[in-house]
This record gives C-alpha cells, sequence and structure tokens, in this order.
C-alpha cells in the first residue's frame, strides 16, 4: 500500500509509521492514556465504568495499553439495571475474565426490592441508575471514577470537564468548574468529595470506530447488522423483549438492524442498517447527522435538559 492509498484509508496509521507523524487517532489516543495515568497517580481509590459498551470497551482497551506490561490496576464498575442485553452482559462478564479484573456491579433491581427505588410508569430504569452508583462509590470509596462519555453525545456532556468534581452529595454544578489549561487536571477535593474522570471525552463516535477498526477490538455483536424482532415506538425500532412489550397498535416486524448505543432495554432503540462489518459502521457513522444517543435513546427526548438534569442529581 502506498502512502497515497494509505492517507485514503480511515484509520491512516500507515502513514504516521511512514512519516513520524502522529494522525488523529494517535493524538487522542495520547491524551486518553496521559488522563488514565495522571488520575491512577494522583487518587487512591479509582475505578473504571464498564459495560460492555462500545465506549467503555475503547476506554478499557486504553487503560490496558497505559499500564501494560501490567494488568489494569484498578476495578471496572457497572450498573445493572437489570434490563440489560444479555449479549452484551455475557460479553462483559467475558472481558472481565480475560483480563483478569475485578468486578463491581451495583445493581437497581436490589434497590427496587428493598423499597429504596420504585418502577417508573415508562418501565425504563436507565434514570434509575443515580442511587446504586452513588452507593457503590460510597461504600466502595471510590475517590475518582473513569466514565466513558463524550462531549459529541449530548449538550450537557459537552459543558463537562475532563476532570468533574462531585460534591458529597454525588452532585454535579455545571457552574462551578475547573480550568483545565494546557492539559493540567486539578483533582483536589474535599472528603465525601469524588471526581469523574472522562478520558474519551475529546473523541467522537466515528473517532470511537475508527479506533475500534484500527486496533482490531472486539465488541458485542449487537453492534452489527443482524435480523431481530422490533416494533416501532416513538421514531425507533425497539427489540422485542420481556422489557420491551409491544402495544397493540405496534406492529412486530422482522428487520436487519444494529445497536449504535447499548443500554437498558426498555429505552434503548435499533436502527435499520446492513452494516455488518467494522468498516461498514464506520462509513455508516461517517454518513449520519444524528448523534447515538439522540436517535437511540428514548430517556434522552424526555426534555431538552434530560441529561443535564440527570447529571447535577449524580449521573454520568
Amino acid at each position: 500500500m502506498s502512502i497515497e492509498s494509505a492517507d485514503r484509508s480511515v484509520g491512516g496509521s500507515l502513514v504516521a509509521r511512514e512519516t513520524g507523524q502522529l494522525d488523529s487517532l494517535d493524538v487522542l489516543e495520547s491524551e486518553s492514556i496521559h488522563i488514565l495515568r495522571e488520575v491512577f497517580a494522583e487518587f487512591e481509590r479509582p475505578a473504571m465504568l464498564f459495560s460492555g459498551g462500545k465506549d467503555s470497551v475503547v476506554m478499557l482497551h486504553l487503560a490496558a495499553k497505559a499500564f501494560w506490561p501490567g494488568r489494569i490496576p484498578f476495578p471496572v464498575l457497572h450498573v445493572d439495571t437489570g434490563h440489560n442485553f444479555p449479549e452484551v452482559l455475557e460479553f462483559r462478564d467475558r472481558t472481565v475474565a480475560r483480563l483478569g479484573l475485578r468486578l463491581v456491579v451495583a445493581s437497581v433491581q436490589e434497590y427496587l426490592d428493598r423499597g429504596e427505588l420504585a418502577e417508573r410508569a415508562d418501565g425504563t430504569r436507565n434514570p434509575l441508575q443515580t442511587a446504586p452508583l452513588l452507593g457503590v462509590i460510597a461504600s466502595e470509596r471510590f475517590d475518582a471514577v473513569f466514565g466513558g462519555g463524550r462531549r459529541d453525545e449530548d449538550k450537557a456532556r459537552a459543558k463537562e470537564r475532563i476532570l468533574s468534581l462531585r460534591d458529597e452529595f454525588g452532585q454535579w454544578d455545571p457552574r462551578n468548574q475547573r480550568p483545565e489549561l494546557w492539559n493540567l487536571y486539578n483533582g483536589r477535593h474535599a472528603v465525601g468529595q469524588h471526581v469523574r474522570a472522562f478520558p474519551i471525552s475529546n473523541w467522537t463516535e466515528l473517532d470511537i470506530w475508527r479506533y475500534i477498526e484500527r486496533e482490531g477490538i472486539e465488541l458485542p455483536e449487537i453492534y452489527f447488522a443482524h435480523r431481530r424482532e422490533v416494533f416501532e415506538r416513538e421514531g425507533m425500532w425497539m427489540a422485542v423483549g420481556p422489557f420491551s412489550i409491544p402495544g397493540p397498535a405496534e406492529a412486530v416486524v422482522s428487520q436487519t438492524v444494529r445497536y449504535r448505543t447499548v443500554g437498558d432495554m426498555s429505552c434503548t432503540g435499533a436502527v435499520v442498517s446492513s452494516a455488518a462489518t467494522v468498516h461498514d459502521v464506520v462509513l455508516e457513522v461517517a454518513a449520519s447527522t444524528l448523534t447515538e444517543r439522540g436517535a437511540t435513546r428514548a430517556d434522552d427526548r424526555i426534555s431538552e435538559a434530560a441529561m443535564e438534569d440527570r447529571k447535577k442529581d449524580g449521573y454520568f
């Protein structure tokens, strides 16, 4: 492959190797690894959110690179709604076992069973994740938690710094954020407070997929085109299942779909797609004009400020 043809390719990594110049993915990777190492050096008990979704998979891959040849030196944390896609949970457990990591699970179902939370009228459990998340941060005494939030996903996430201070109640104040000039990150916090760290904050969905292609990263199969029984609700294709049941006027059809994001089955929609490979997905995402959350997450359509309201309460 010539340098010219490599430059036209999606990854373009051959250009970097032959010219000695970093491409955009190299720069993003370097920044993320720097953040991971800085937080680990500055905090006593960090943890990383890991759901098995593409952003957390990339974040875990970056952590493996950051601390190679040693193991990832902190546990991974998953807030389990009880409505997760089984394919994603299987991938989560297999990945944790392969890397020899400690998995901490905060269960929404346990909070419901104890009467500390109540089911919502709409059936979705995504907004119920905040209390279990804050509870496990307190019980495990985590002082820093890595999250896979990206600024291109939502207006609220675009406002947030790479290191985001949370008060003793786990809450976020968008008007009280610290400057981050010259890649200097302020992790100072008082007893009871903690910090959320976002190593891939400056990545876009397209960057994530280009990096997955370049690095050969494995993902759950539902990110790629497959046949599934679905029904249309509020402009989204919802999978038929125990947590997403079609109404009398919602016709069930068999469609070739894939998921751009994975979460609570009751509020996460699929998109009609024939993208069966990573490269196919890269091309599809490059042509898209909608963010994955805006296109496929019903909980983010509740209001213009839905994400920001949840973040203020302690959500990622």
